[in-house]
């Protein structure tokens, strides 16, 4: 590719993910840090090639293995939950996948921790993080539902896969005054936000989502 190509390709690129940006703002998210992650993360380098040109319209795009990348609006409107008068602090990601939400979470969270339970899509993952040379953020092959106990506590959890039940796993690796925030349930879906309190753990049912399923083991 000549680098007049190049440069094109480059412009094309920063202007649709300036427009995905203000559309993300006109949908209700109002988090400046969040909004600022999304315009810095470039989301073609995420998706598979022949999908690059629709990587900034707001849908989920197939990764292949039964997963997907999540639509923006929701990657940021997740993280502004999260986030909502405090820091994200040390962020546990529940689904690596391709990469994308972890970058993201790498401009907002002091340490980034993501498990994906397949290893395909972790290694692809790896190699699309490597350019970006994000030195806070780590990943691990590893059963999402059952957390990541060695770095416990998390001031934050996300996950990117719906469980039928919010994992005790992961409540118990919360510290306190920390958030998780998970889709749950099968065919109707609801993203659930729990944090934990000195009074205990609060939980609050939030929005209707659409997520693959958080499934056991690896592979």
């Amino acid at each position: 590719m000549s680098s007049e190509v190049l440069r094109v390709a480059m412009q094309t690129a920063l202007r649709a993910r300036t427009r995905m940006v203000e559309r993300i703002r006109e949908q209700g998210v109002r988090d400046e840090r969040v909004l600022a992650a999304m315009m810095a993360v470039p989301r073609h380098l995420f998706v598979e090639e022949a999908l690059a040109s629709r990587a900034y319209e707001d849908t989920a795009l197939p990764l292949g293995l039964q997963q997907t990348i999540s639509q923006p609006f929701v990657v940021a409107r997740m993280i502004e939950l999260l986030r909502t008068g405090r820091e994200l602090g040390k962020t546990l990601e529940v689904g690596t996948g391709c990469g994308y939400q972890a970058a993201v979470l790498s401009h907002v969270a002091t340490e980034v921790y993501s498990i994906e339970r397949l290893r395909p899509l972790l290694d692809r993952a790896r190699s699309n993080l490597r350019h970006l040379r994000l030195p806070n953020v780590r990943l691990k092959h590893a059963d999402g539902s059952d957390g990541l106990r060695e770095a416990a506590p998390y001031d934050s959890i996300i996950v990117a896969a719906a469980a039928p039940k919010v994992p005790p796993a992961l409540v118990e690796q919360l510290a306190e005054g920390g958030r998780l925030i998970l889709p749950v349930g099968a065919a109707e879906q609801v993203l659930v936000l729990i944090e934990r309190t000195a009074r205990g753990i609060r939980e609050t049912r939030l929005d209707a989502v659409r997520f693959v399923p958080l499934l056991p083991g690896t592979e």
